[in-house]
C-alpha cells in the first residue's frame, strides 16, 4: 500500500513537502504526530491525525505518537485566541497513560513487529534541559524574523481581540521543532504529520533540523485538511460540546448517534477519512446511498466501521438496539438490558415527572400513578380511552387496564418508568 495515494484518495492531504513520497519509497520510515495531553481523553478532533497514524502502520511504515507533556505545559497559539491554562506533572502523566490506552484500540504497540507504534513524551527530553542551554543550542539557528513569519503568530498579533503573545506561547514552535530534531536523532524520525494549522511548527522542525545538522539531513513534513461540515459548522462539537473517545464523557450510544445523523454529504466525506474501508467497498455504499438515501447505508457503515474501532462491537450492538427503542422497533427486554447512561440519553428532551419510591413500595394504579402523582394524562377518562385503543405502555410493554398495579419491581435501573402514549409521545417516570 502506497501511503501518500491511500490519503490523497481519502481527501487527507492538505500539504506535502517535497521529497516526502520519494522518502516513503525507500523503505520503512518513522513518523510521529504530536498530541496534545489537555485532558485524559482524546475527542473526535484528534482522529484525523490518528488515522494518518493507522493508515501509515498499515503502510508497512513505523508510527510514534508524541506526547505534548513538555509543549501541554505551555499551549500552541495556532488555533487560539488566549493563552491555556498550565496542567502539573501529575496531571500529565495520568492524561498521558489514558491517550495511550485509547491509542491502542488503532495502532498496534505491542507487537515484536519492526513497526510497531511506540508512545513518547516530550517532558522526558526536556524536563532537564536548563534554559541557557537550549537558547544556546537551538534558539540561535532561527531567527525572529522566521518565527515572526509564521501564520500562527501573525494571526494573534494581528487578531482584533488579540491580547498580545507572551514569550512562553512565541517559544512555542521552537520546542516543537527540538521535539522533530530530538526524535530525529534518537527514534530515526525522517516526517512530522498533522493537521494544516500545524504546517508552521512542523516546518520550524524541517528548518531547525537542516540548519542544526547541514542541508544533507532529510526531514519532511505531511498535513491533512482541518475537517469541517458541508453546513460550514464547527465538525465534532455537540450542544454539549465536545465527542469524547471516553465513554464516562460521551456515551456509546451519543458517540454512535453522531456519526449516524450526520449529513449526507457529511458521510460520503468522513466515511473515507474515519474508517479503513477501501474504495470498492465505499462506493458500493454510495451507489446503495443514491439508489435509497432514505435508508443510510453511509451513516449506518460509518457509525458502526467508528464505534467498533473507538469502542466495541457489544457497545455498537447496543447502540443499534437503543436507537430502535424510540422508533418502536425495540421490546421491553431490549428496555430493561439499558445501562442508566445510555437509557437518560435515548430519552433527552423528553418530559420527566418524579415521585416518591414509597408511592411504588406498597403498590399504587396506573390511573391513579400517572394522572394524580405524574401528570402524564391530564385525567383519568382520557387515560382509559388510551388504554382501551391499546395506545398506552409501560415500559414497551401495553398496559391492558387502567388498574393495572405498578410497583418498585417494574422500575428500570430500579429508578425509572418509561411511559408511551400513542406512538411518538414518552414521558420517564423518575422514582426518588
Amino acid at each position: 500500500m502506497n501511503f501518500v495515494e491511500e490519503l490523497r484518495w481519502r481527501g487527507m492531504v492538505h500539504d506535502m513537502m517535497p521529497g516526502t513520497d520519494e522518502q516513503l519509497q525507500k523503505g520503512m520510515t518513522s513518523a510521529y504526530v504530536g498530541i496534545d495531553p489537555t485532558a485524559d481523553s482524546l475527542h473526535i478532533g484528534h482522529l484525523v491525525s490518528i488515522m494518518m497514524l493507522k493508515h501509515f502502520q498499515r503502510a508497512g511504515h513505523r508510527p510514534i505518537a508524541l506526547i505534548g507533556g513538555a509543549t501541554g505545559m505551555i499551549g500552541d497559539p495556532s488555533m487560539k485566541s488566549a493563552e491555556r491554562n498550565l496542567l502539573d506533572e501529575a496531571t500529565l502523566r495520568h492524561n498521558q497513560e489514558s491517550i495511550r490506552k485509547q491509542l491502542a484500540r488503532f495502532l498496534d504497540f505491542d507487537s515484536d513487529a519492526p513497526n510497531a507504534a511506540k508512545l513518547v513524551n516530550n517532558y522526558d527530553w526536556m524536563k532537564d534541559y536548563s534554559f541557557l542551554d537550549f537558547i544556546r543550542d537551538i534558539g540561535k539557528h532561527l531567527t525572529v524574523n522566521y518565527m515572526m513569519a509564521k501564520d500562527s503568530v501573525k494571526k494573534r498579533l494581528s487578531g482584533e481581540a488579540s491580547t498580545g503573545l507572551s514569550f512562553t506561547e512565541f517559544s512555542y514552535q521552537l520546542l516543537q521543532g527540538y521535539d522533530y530534531l530530538y526524535l530525529y536523532r534518537n527514534e530515526g524520525v525522517r516526517l512530522q504529520m498533522g493537521g494544516s494549522d500545524q504546517w508552521g511548527n512542523i516546518t520550524t522542525g524541517t528548518e531547525l533540523i537542516r540548519r542544526k545538522l547541514g542541508s544533507e539531513a532529510e526531514a519532511f513534513a505531511l498535513v491533512c485538511p482541518l475537517i469541517t461540515k458541508a453546513d460550514g459548522g464547527k465538525f465534532g462539537k455537540t450542544e454539549s460540546g465536545n465527542v469524547w473517545l471516553d465513554r464516562r464523557y460521551t456515551s456509546p450510544y451519543k458517540f454512535y448517534q453522531f456519526w449516524l445523523n450526520v449529513s449526507d454529504a457529511d458521510a460520503a466525506k468522513y466515511i473515507r477519512i474515519f474508517t479503513t474501508l477501501d474504495q470498492e467497498e465505499i462506493k458500493a455504499l454510495e451507489e446503495e446511498q443514491a439508489a435509497a438515501p432514505h435508508l443510510r447505508p453511509l451513516q449506518k457503515r460509518l457509525a458502526k466501521e467508528i464505534t467498533v474501532m473507538v469502542h466495541t462491537v457489544k457497545d455498537y450492538e447496543a447502540a443499534v438496539e437503543a436507537s430502535g427503542i424510540l422508533f418502536g422497533h425495540a421490546t421491553s427486554d431490549v428496555l430493561k438490558k439499558l445501562d442508566e447512561d445510555t437509557l437518560l440519553a435515548v430519552f433527552e428532551g423528553i418530559p420527566q415527572f418524579e415521585v416518591s419510591k414509597e408511592t411504588l413500595a406498597t403498590g399504587v394504579k396506573a390511573a391513579g400513578l400517572f394522572v394524580e402523582n405524574a401528570a402524564v394524562f391530564p385525567s383519568k377518562g382520557e387515560m382509559r380511552k388510551l388504554v382501551q385503543g391499546g395506545g398506552v405502555s409501560v415500559n414497551k410493554e401495553k398496559l391492558e387496564t387502567p388498574d393495572q398495579v405498578i410497583t418498585t419491581a417494574d422500575l428500570l435501573n430500579d429508578k425509572y418508568l418509561l411511559v408511551q402514549k400513542g406512538k411518538k409521545n414518552y414521558y420517564l417516570v423518575i422514582a426518588t
